[in-house]
């Protein structure tokens, strides 16, 4: 289960000499988180989703969360400062982010978006997200995550 070759992701935390293990399982961009976590055998509150929104304004916003739990575009839109905020279309994901749906990592978008991470990531020591590619997940410290992705902490679930 520990992943072979590096990704973006792998290669911008290897620069930044931060810690992490990587895991890849076969690539399926059907999964659902909570099936993710169940073959990493890990608790559902540790396995995070990278869902990126556009705001009225058109500004666009990076949003971390557990995979069990919906971003709730309220409180989404009231920590960004916008009138509303909108899932942008998984078309537009690779072209915007260089990342493709399911493959989506706060770590290392081809440019940098105000990201905001669920405030339940203050309970973990460790979090996995997105190692930049369909069927491979990193796990590293919640704390270096935040750090590298620029992360604001924030309720932004239902």
């Amino acid at each position: 289960m520990k992943a072979k070759e590096k990704t973006n992701v792998m290669r911008v935390l290897d620069a930044k000499k931060i810690a992490y293990e990587s895991f890849s399982y076969e690539a399926d961009p059907n999964l659902r988180g909570e099936e993710i976590a169940a073959i990493l055998k890990e608790d559902l509150n540790h396995v995070f989703k990278t869902l990126v929104t556009m705001g009225k304004s058109k500004e666009y916003y990076v949003f971390v969360i557990p995979v069990h739990k919906e971003l709730d575009l309220k409180k989404a839109a009231k920590v960004t400062g916008e009138k509303s905020i909108s899932m942008i279309k998984q078309k537009e994901l690779l072209s915007l982010t260089g990342y493709v749906h399911g493959g989506c990592s706060p770590i290392g978008m081809k440019k940098t978006f105000k990201t905001f991470i669920n405030s339940s990531v203050n309970d973990i020591e460790e979090i996995y997200v997105s190692a930049g590619r369909v069927g491979m997940q990193i796990k590293l410290a919640s704390k270096d995550l935040i750090d590298i992705a620029g992360c604001n902490v924030a309720d932004v679930v239902e």
